[in-house]
């Protein structure tokens, strides 16, 4: 672990290799688990603001459960969360031709309905970020369903934190992802 201004980080995300398989995994990480993707307090408002562009890219069940559960849910914790079909699917999952769970914001998104990519914790993943009053910790989040992933981004030799880079620098910003960096170069330099 070490520390980049307000956050701790681990080295895991320097030292593991990481590159999205949806060919092999089919997009699991939105439709296995128990929970919606995390969201952020001001994520909420932007939801509730985009939600009528986003609801013709999703499916009826996703549909119904966003306005039976709300754009998003608070937990018995009171974490904010999306929405989940049947405590599975979260909520705003698509599928393709191919049956590939993709995200429906980020296909409105992607086809300039909205100018919001998706919740920050999924445009992270497989990095997580947990806030503390005085700082924030930044994890990688190792599931097994992502292994074809993690053997994937060893064949092209991408470290989790390069391949995570805009979300990075959208959550901290370019300066912090500039010292990030900086470390892993060094760390590389000295094994």
């Amino acid at each position: 672990m070490f520390q980049l201004g307000k956050t701790i980080v681990s080295e895991a995300i320097l030292e593991n290799d990481f590159v999205c398989n949806l060919h092999a995994c089919k997009g699991a990480c939105c439709i296995d688990g128990e929970a919606g993707a995390p969201l952020e307090k001001e994520e909420t408002q932007i939801l509730e603001r985009i939600y009528p562009k986003v609801k013709p890219y999703l499916r009826p069940e996703g549909i119904k459960a966003i306005e039976n559960q709300g754009v998003f849910t608070t937990t018995e914790e009171g974490e904010l969360e999306t929405p989940l079909i049947h405590g599975a699917d979260c909520a705003y999952v698509i599928y393709d031709n191919k049956k590939t769970a993709l995200c429906g914001i980020e296909e409105a998104y992607n086809q300039g309905a909205i100018d919001w990519k998706k919740p920050v914790s999924c445009h992270l993943y497989p990095v997580r970020v947990q806030d503390y009053s005085e700082f924030s910790a930044v994890n990688y989040h190792r599931w097994h369903i992502c292994d074809d992933a993690c053997t994937l981004g060893e064949e092209f030799g991408v470290p989790v934190y390069k391949f995570v880079k805009e979300a990075l620098i959208r959550k901290f910003g370019a300066d912090w992802f500039a010292e990030l960096e900086s470390v892993a170069n060094k760390l590389k330099n000295k094994g």
